[in-house]
């Protein structure tokens, strides 16, 4: 009798991959950068666009031409010894190294996942230093003191992200970045306004750990009333 044939070989375990390692949702790539001169344009449509949401337009006269003057003068003083605009670009892939580095700062890099991808209509309008690098927003800010403290600090004039990257992120990833810059250099507090109408903002830096400070009145002399104030005959 013929010897029976050997039984088949049992079949491959069909392998397990775990959801935890399945890529899921969209890589946004973030950078938040030292502003320069040439990105001035950017700026002044942000700082435009900012007006409008705040419906602050019939306040708003910046040109490009007064933003460099003021923020980018002839000979000006380093980072963070005056008016310092941080740029927040994001893009659909890694970020390559920029020559921008100071004593005191490195660019900040981080990914961000999201459930769905972004659609910037805008896209081409504030179009960065690459193909598919788009500026998402700002924050402009300078030095200030603390008699109480006796210690300097930074006071946020300006913080805007664009519509479309809003409620992702990016704002704390603003405030973050001055915050840390603060506390690099030993400051005391960073401070800023809120519009008493943006309860988003505001109950937004309550969760960050920022004090609503009530008791206060925001005073200003701009204008006309400045000018009559200085002629006055002391």
């Amino acid at each position: 009798m013929a010897a029976a044939a050997p039984p088949p070989p049992p079949s491959p375990t069909p392998a397990v991959i775990s959801e935890d390692l399945l890529p899921t949702g969209y890589n946004v790539f973030s950078r938040i950068r030292l502003a320069t001169i040439v990105d001035v344009p950017h700026i002044h449509k942000l700082i435009h666009q900012m007006a409008v949401f705040e419906r602050l337009t019939h306040l708003f006269s910046a040109t490009e031409s007064s933003l460099s003057s003021t923020l980018f003068p002839e000979n000006s003083p380093p980072p963070f010894t005056s008016f310092t605009v941080f740029l927040l670009e994001v893009s659909q892939t890694p970020f390559p190294l920029i020559d921008q580095y100071y004593p005191n700062f490195s660019p900040i890099h981080k990914t961000v996942n999201l459930d769905l991808p972004i659609t910037d209509p805008q896209a081409e309008t504030f179009r960065s230093c690459g193909n598919d690098v788009e500026v998402a927003g700002f924050v402009l800010f300078f030095p200030n003191y603390s008699s109480f403290l006796a210690k300097p600090g930074f006071y946020i004039e300006d913080i805007f992200v664009r519509e479309c990257y809003r409620r992702k992120g990016f704002g704390k990833m603003l405030l973050s970045a001055v915050a840390a810059q603060a506390a690099k250099m030993g400051y005391g507090r960073v401070e800023w306004v809120v519009l008493d109408w943006n309860v988003n903002a505001i109950k937004f830096y309550e969760e960050m750990g920022a004090q609503i400070m009530q008791e206060w009145r925001v005073c200003r002399l701009t204008g006309d009333a400045l000018q009559a104030f200085a002629n006055i005959n002391i």
